[in-house]
C-alpha cells in the first residue's frame, strides 16, 4: 500500500447540485473523451462530502448518515489512492433525482481526499478523474463539468469533457419537485434510446447555438423553452404528474421544464409541494 502523509484527520469538500435541461450522447470507446452536450446550470445546494482515512480493508461511503453502496465515488477515490477511506456525504437534494449528485459526490470527495493527502494532482485532474468514474459507471456525462466551472452554461460542440461555454444569467430562485428516480444507467445503456435522445437534442442544440451566435446573455425562459421541446420530443417527459407540475409553473407565468435525469421538475415560480434553491455561480471547492 502507498504511504501518504495524511495533512489532517478530517477534511470536507462541497459540490454544487447541477440541473440539466438538455442533452447530447457523445459516445466514444475511451471515458475521458465521452462526454455530453447540452444545457443547464448549478445550483447553490450541493453534496458535502467529508473524509478520513479509515482503518479498515475497503471505503465504506454514507450518504446523509445511511450507508450505501456507491460505486462512482469508490472507484474516483481509488484511481487517486489505492487506501480505504470513510466517506460522509450530506446534502438537500436526493439521488437519482437529476441533480447530477453522482458527479458531485465523486468530485467532492476527490477534492477533499486530496486536501487531506497532497498527492499533487490539480484540480482539473481531479475533475477528470470524478468524470471518468461517472462514464465507467452509467451514472453521468456532463454533471462533472458543470460542477467544476460553475453557473450557466451550455455545450454545443464536442471537445473536452471539461469546458463549456458560460451564458450570461443573473443568480435567481429556483423551485423543484422531485416524484421519482430515472436511472441514469438504464438510459446511457439504451441504443434505442440514444438515437431518439440525439436526435431531439440536435434540433434544440441548434436553437441554443443560434442564440449564442447573437448574445452571451440569454433570457432564462428561453433556455427552459428550448428545454422543454426537447424534454418533449425525445419522449422522456412521460411522467403524468411532472406534465401536469410544469403545466401549472407555467400557467402561473413561469420558465419550467424537466430535470434531465429524473422525473423532477424546475421552475422559476413557486408551484404544489415545491422545494426552493437558487442558481447560482458557484463551482466545487474545499471546505
Amino acid at each position: 500500500m502507498t504511504s501518504f502523509r495524511v495533512s489532517r484527520e478530517t477534511t470536507s469538500a462541497f459540490a454544487p447540485g447541477n440541473i440539466s435541461g438538455l442533452f447530447k450522447i457523445i459516445s466514444h470507446p475511451d471515458p475521458g473523451r465521452m462526454h455530453s452536450l447540452g444545457w443547464g446550470f448549478t445550483v447553490s445546494d450541493g453534496v458535502t462530502a467529508t473524509l478520513s482515512v479509515a482503518d479498515a480493508e475497503s471505503t465504506t461511503v454514507r450518504f446523509n448518515d445511511t450507508r450505501i453502496d456507491f460505486p462512482t465515488v469508490v472507484e474516483a477515490l481509488s484511481g487517486l489512492a489505492n487506501i480505504p477511506f470513510n466517506v460522509d456525504l450530506q446534502s438537500t437534494l436526493p439521488l437519482s433525482s437529476g441533480f447530477g449528485l453522482s458527479g458531485a459526490s465523486a468530485y467532492a470527495s476527490l477534492l477533499a481526499a486530496e486536501s487531506l493527502l497532497r498527492t499533487g494532482h490539480t484540480r482539473s485532474e481531479l475533475a477528470m478523474m470524478a468524470h471518468v468514474a461517472e462514464v465507467r459507471n452509467l451514472t453521468g456525462l456532463g454533471d462533472v463539468c458543470s460542477q467544476h466551472i460553475g453557473g450557466c452554461l451550455a455545450k454545443v460542440r464536442p471537445g473536452s469533457p471539461l469546458n463549456a461555454d458560460r451564458i450570461d444569467v443573473n443568480p435567481q430562485p429556483i423551485y423543484w419537485r422531485y416524484f421519482s428516480p430515472i436511472r441514469t444507467s438504464e438510459v446511457l445503456a439504451n441504443k434505442m434510446r440514444h438515437k431518439l435522445i440525439n436526435e431531439s437534442a440536435d434540433v434544440s442544440l441548434e436553437t441554443l447555438a443560434g442564440m449564442m451566435r447573437k448574445s452571451r446573455q440569454i433570457r432564462f425562459s428561453l433556455l427552459a423553452d428550448i428545454a422543454l421541446g426537447f424534454a418533449t420530443s425525445s419522449g422522456l417527459l412521460a411522467d403524468p404528474s411532472v406534465k401536469e407540475c410544469i403545466s401549472e409553473a407555467r400557467a402561473a407565468g413561469g420558465s419550467a421544464s424537466m430535470i434531465m435525469l429524473g422525473n423532477s421538475v424546475f421552475s422559476t415560480t413557486p408551484f404544489e409541494k415545491c422545494n426552493k434553491t437558487m442558481l447560482s455561480q458557484i463551482s466545487a471547492h474545499v471546505i
